[in-house]
């Protein structure tokens, strides 16, 4: 069975593919390591691919995660690199993301601030249901503040301009944090917001048991 790598978005953990039939694939979640003082983005993604022992590994990454995982699929072109509500390219950021890198307003608050901002711009991730809803609310109230900060901040410093070719999109149409308009997604998931993990799984599991 092949073994399979995943990486979670931001404000989030290995719970997030608790939606998904992976009895496909012998499934590793990777958990966040502490960040380096003024790590990149890059930087970071490296010491996480540092983690998987395989030399051509197989790495699925949702959001943040997809965009630590196209780092590392730019970095070595032998890995098969699959990501699910995400970006390849700095580009396809919405404008004020871009802005945001300009003004950061972030660096003002406090980490715990910064949670309690999530929690009340859920309605941006699309939850429907009150188990999805409550799924994302304790996932951000356990993420490291710290950490968060810096995500942020590394996020809005990121800078990707070419795609790799060893690279899958799966991208849904409702997805306000990250829109569909902006990508060049290889799947669309019709209706699928930013955590179309929780309630378009089947969709998703079975494009990922085509591709793997």
């Amino acid at each position: 069975m092949k073994r399979v790598y995943f990486i979670s978005g931001l404000g989030a953990n290995k719970r997030l593919f608790d939606f998904l039939d992976l009895s496909f694939c012998e499934p590793i979640f990777i958990d966040w390591i502490t960040p380096l003082e003024k790590e990149t983005l890059q930087h970071y993604a490296l010491r996480l691919r540092a983690l998987m022992p395989e030399k051509s590994p197989t790495i699925i990454g949702v959001s943040f995660g997809g965009m630590l995982a196209t780092e590392i699929a730019k970095a070595e072109s032998g890995s098969n690199v699959i990501i699910i509500s995400s970006n390849k390219t700095s580009k396809e950021f919405p404008r004020y993301l871009r802005i945001g890198n300009y003004l950061p307003l972030h660096h003002l608050l406090s980490g715990n601030m910064l949670k309690k901002f999530s929690v009340i711009s859920r309605f941006i991730f699309g939850t429907k249901t009150k188990q999805q809803k409550d799924l994302i609310r304790k996932m951000i109230e356990e993420t490291d503040a710290s950490f968060m900060k810096w995500a942020i901040s590394a996020i809005l410093k990121w800078r990707s301009i070419e795609p790799p070719s060893n690279i899958t999109h799966i991208h849904g149409t409702a997805d306000k944090l990250l829109p569909y308009r902006l990508v060049k997604a290889d799947y669309t998931i019709k209706g699928g917001t930013h955590t179309m993990m929780m309630d378009k799984a089947p969709e998703i599991a079975a494009i990922l048991k085509s591709l793997l």
